[in-house]
């Protein structure tokens, strides 16, 4: 199986930017899109924005323009920079990718979430 590590979560002001990171590990896998989805209490998970091997981006509307996804092929890691951040942008950032793993006998569909990292934007 894969594990998702994720890192760059914290307080931080409004105006302000945080730089999220999310490195995939494990053996024999092969990635396709990944993204960040967030999620406040109460609110089902939103869509931030993914991004495919080739890196293309896509992003949710209330993030665009603000924050930008990119990703390491080699390192199977992405990141995401956060710009021009608000109170609204507050929540449980949780990381995601989607691909194929190898069980050992068979390649079988992936699709794995990070334990979410909280992302806090005072006013």
């Amino acid at each position: 199986q894969v594990q998702l590590v994720e890192s760059g979560g914290g307080l931080v002001q409004a105006g302000g930017s945080l730089r999220l990171s999310c490195a995939a590990s494990g053996s024999m896998f092969r990635i396709n899109v990944m993204g960040w989805y967030r999620q406040t209490p109460g609110r089902q998970r939103e869509l931030v924005a993914t991004i495919t091997t080739a890196g293309r981006g896509n992003y949710g509307d209330s993030v665009k323009g603000r924050f930008t996804i990119s990703r390491d092929n080699a390192k199977n890691t992405v990141y995401l920079q956060m710009n021009m951040l608000g109170p609204e942008d507050t929540a449980v950032y949780y990381c995601h990718v989607d691909g194929v793993y190898y069980s050992g006998t068979v390649w079988r569909p992936l699709d794995a979430w990070g334990q979410g990292t909280l992302v806090t934007v005072s006013s």
